[in-house]
């Protein structure tokens, strides 16, 4: 049975909670009518035009942040793609008709980034919450607007005194702090502030990271023409990871280009990543077998806290006689795109990841592969075809495919089209992905 088709814009039409949507430059692009009730407007006073020329600042307050709380929360649903929430904030709004008069007014507001299929942000919904009345009624009853504690209700009739007068409410009135409303905006403002402060800590890490990671992908083959290199950490990572990819030059017009996996994220893979690309970009300066290399990493990586089952592949290219000679150690197969865009899998040379063989003193496999100028290498990480709700192979015959139908476009251009294909590009990414493309 066919699922019936929702139709998400009369939803967002119909919702009793109030929503404007903006575009990444903060303009309106649409307001439901919960909203313009709300905000006591009129479409056409919104759409098109800046969210905070509508709502500007009230200057008669010196006190106003409601503009600053607002962009801060809009920059980081951008910036990181993901839902920002702003407790609670006094936001007044002007009224309608009479310029420069604002009504006060408090929020709680919900910014949603969604996300174009290249993972960008194409908008941002932002849900608004008022709770004016709630902050209200405690200023004048000190209770909620429905006349119970917040999360509250009772069954049975309050006892009053002689005069009628709710004992239960003398009670609270003596007991309730003397200014509630500056307790819960205090309150909200502090958690904003450690929120800000968290994110701070959370983005200057990430900073360092990216720079540590950097550092360790710094290849002295690159840059160089015709070679394109991507490096993307899983989403919510530190902006490393243990994916890895390195270029070295070789003798009489030749050079080797590999990749790598090691298992795990975040730092402790990164640093172990770092160790074994080190490692073999060494001993490829020592023998032009990548299967030779191989075998010596291999015994190196079992001396190693986690590298074990860590994968490679290297490919040697020796383009004066344009010939590749490749070998993996338990790595997804390079793609070979020849002049005429038929792509093969460099699959002939796979043998188990690293420090898993019996006995790694023997000889890891390895194969060659002739071709003609114009075709086009391409080596890659398991996080650019493996999704977990597809084998394996769907993703390797979607990657492939790929290549033979953009394959002609420059390596910089065909490696962003890939990962844009592949539905990982722009921070989209589930699992890291280093990649790189060759035209040989």
């Amino acid at each position: 049975m066919t699922a019936p088709e929702i139709d998400y814009a009369a939803v967002f039409a119909a919702s009793p909670s109030a929503y404007v949507l903006l575009g990444p430059d903060l303009v309106i692009r649409d307001v439901n009518s919960a909203y313009l009730e709300l905000t006591l407007r009129v479409r056409d006073e919104l759409v098109g035009r800046h969210i905070f020329d509508v709502f500007p600042e009230n200057r008669s307050d010196p006190d106003a942040d409601g503009i600053r709380s607002l962009r801060a929360s809009l920059h980081r649903a951008l910036t990181f793609r993901r839902v920002d929430t702003i407790p609670l904030q006094k936001y007044d709004i002007p009224v309608a008709g009479k310029p420069g008069v604002f009504e006060e007014r408090w929020w709680h507001t919900v910014n949603t980034p969604l996300l174009a299929p290249d993972g960008s942000v194409s908008a941002v919904l932002c849900r608004e919450e008022d709770m004016t009345g709630f902050i209200r009624s405690y200023q004048e009853h000190g209770r909620p607007p429905d006349g119970t504690e917040a999360g509250a209700t009772s069954l049975h009739p309050p006892h009053t005194d002689a005069g009628g007068t709710d004992a239960r409410t003398k009670a609270q009135s003596r007991q309730r702090p003397p200014d509630l409303t500056t307790q819960l905006y205090a309150r909200a403002q502090e958690l904003v502030r450690i929120n800000e402060e968290l994110r701070r800590a959370s983005a200057q890490e990430r900073q360092v990271a990216l720079r540590l990671q950097e550092a360790m992908l710094y290849s002295t083959g690159l840059p160089r023409p015709n070679i394109a290199v991507r490096y993307l950490p899983a989403t919510g990572t530190l902006n490393v990871c243990g994916d890895w990819y390195d270029v070295t030059d070789s003798r009489e017009g030749r050079f080797a280009a590999a990749v790598g996996d090691v298992v795990g994220h975040g730092l402790e893979a990164a640093a172990v990543m770092g160790m074994l690309r080190s490692a073999l970009s060494a001993a490829m300066r020592t023998t032009d077998r990548p299967a030779r290399a191989l075998q010596v990493l291999g015994l190196y990586a079992g001396s190693v806290e986690g590298a074990m089952n860590a994968t490679a592949v290297k490919v040697m290219v020796d383009s004066p006689n344009h010939l590749l000679t490749y070998s993996s150690a338990g790595h997804p197969p390079p793609i070979l795109r020849h002049a005429d865009g038929t792509c093969e899998l460099l699959d002939q040379a796979t043998d188990p990841p690293l420090a898993t063989r019996p006995d790694e003193t023997e000889p890891r496999v390895q194969a060659t592969r002739s071709f003609s100028p114009g075709a086009v290498l391409v080596l890659y990480t398991d996080g650019l075809v493996e999704r977990r709700d597809e084998d394996i192979d769907e993703g390797l015959n979607r990657l492939a495919d790929a290549v033979s139908r953009r394959g002609d476009l420059s390596p910089e251009n065909l490696a962003d089209a890939l990962l844009s294909e592949m539905g990982v590009s722009k921070g989209a990414a589930r699992d890291d992905i280093a990649l790189v493309v060759i035209r040989l």
